[in-house]
């Protein structure tokens, strides 16, 4: 199996049965040594400012932390996620023959363009969940049903995955912030134990990405803390001091 020896984390004793490492030890640094397990978890920005990648190397984490991943994506194809991992040097080819990782495309294919669809496939992702024996559930992203589905809808989706981490489930959901009304946003912030938010900025001719930790539950002085990083086809996520960024 692909490993790249500088990427793994060594987690302290006792750490690894209550947090989420990113699998990175500079950004695990920033979010109090890793994203409580038993959470959920928003991560929010707009176009192309690096929240897949993000849950890419999260997902890397867990596979490193022996934990079962069930990944929602509207982004790729399970083909497509894999070879865009090994491009990252994170191969979970393996991980996902023995079924540590599933990915499970969305919508599903048949599926008509309706709220009513649409927000049955939200509960049904709701019941799956449930009884999947994953510890950890990425879901990348949730932006596409906002034009087929109302904010209650979603609300109630938060709501619903809010209580399955009190079963045990540690969940994380990307989104994009403008196609949310504000006062929606405010209220799913609100029900999440950690926010993070992605954006890009500027080093020198060039565009990086940045992570501000705006909460993480239970964490002390992570608020505010930034990453900036870029990504290197055969590395992965490369740390840059963010004070050679313009924020």
């Amino acid at each position: 199996m692909g490993k790249n020896p500088e990427k793994l984390v060594d987690i302290p004793e006792g750490r690894e049965k209550t947090v989420l490492s990113t699998g990175h030890a500079e950004i695990d640094k920033k979010i109090a040594d890793g994203l409580p397990l038993s959470s959920l978890t928003l991560i929010e920005g707009e176009n192309d400012t690096g929240k897949s990648v993000l849950t890419q190397q999260i997902i890397w984490g867990a596979m490193k932390q022996s934990l079962n991943v069930d990944l929602f994506t509207t982004e790729n194809t399970a083909k497509a996620f894999i070879s865009i991992m090994e491009s990252m040097s994170l191969d979970i080819s393996d991980y996902f023959a023995w079924g540590y990782l599933r990915v499970f495309p969305l919508p599903k294919q048949g599926t008509k363009w309706s709220k009513e669809e649409m927000g049955g496939m939200l509960q049904q992702v709701i019941d799956f969940i449930r009884q999947s024996r994953a510890e950890v559930v990425v879901i990348d992203s949730l932006t596409m049903f906002t034009e087929y589905t109302t904010s209650d809808t979603i609300l109630t989706f938060f709501t619903n995955c809010k209580n399955l981490v009190d079963y045990g489930k540690t969940i994380l959901i990307t989104l994009h912030t403008y196609a949310f009304e504000e006062d929606t946003l405010v209220r799913i912030r609100s029900k999440c134990d950690a926010h993070l938010v992605m954006k890009k900025t500027q080093l020198g001719n060039k565009y990086v990405m940045l992570l501000e930790v705006v909460k993480v539950r239970g964490a002390h002085k992570t608020s505010g803390n930034l990453v900036s990083f870029e990504v290197h086809p055969g590395y992965g996520m490369k740390i840059i001091p963010v004070s050679m960024a313009k924020i």
